[in-house]
């Protein structure tokens, strides 16, 4: 399913829908290019899950973890180019730790990724308009 956002607080409340629904063990694979607003949706969805923390990109740290109504783990791969330095973060243990995984730049994983994982990819449309495009098991939960 496709939505089409016109500004950073519309990208933010479509997060905090998919946020709303996301469930334990639940992992997002989440893509786009370079300041597409994967942060922003990410911010959306940390508030969705109920996290009071102020969300940032973690390319430097590689993962965040804040607490929510579920554990929330914020992944950016954008540092990490070699699949052995992912596979040495033992990234695939927070896959089932009971929170909910969001991973940017999850094409870098290389079939890391559980099959029951979740996609969003955003797209750069214009200064403010993103198009955002919800794999159809999570979109199914939005409606």
């Amino acid at each position: 399913m496709d939505f089409t956002t016109h500004n950073s607080e519309e990208t933010v409340s479509l997060g905090k829908k998919i946020g709303a629904v996301l469930r334990s063990n639940d992992v997002i694979a989440l893509t786009g290019q370079l300041g597409a607003g994967k942060t922003t949706l990410i911010q959306g969805i940390a508030e969705g899950l109920g996290v009071k923390d102020y969300v940032t990109s973690p390319t430097f740290i590689i993962i965040n973890e804040y607490l929510g109504r579920l554990p929330f783990y914020h992944v950016d791969l954008y540092r990490l180019e070699a699949i052995n330095d992912i596979e040495e973060l033992g990234i695939e243990e927070y896959f089932n730790k009971g929170g909910v995984c969001v991973i940017e730049w999850a094409e870098r994983l290389n079939g890391l990724l559980p099959n029951n994982s979740d996609n969003i990819k955003i797209e750069w449309v214009s200064d403010n308009e993103r198009k955002i495009c919800v794999s159809s098991e999570l979109a199914a939960r939005l409606k």
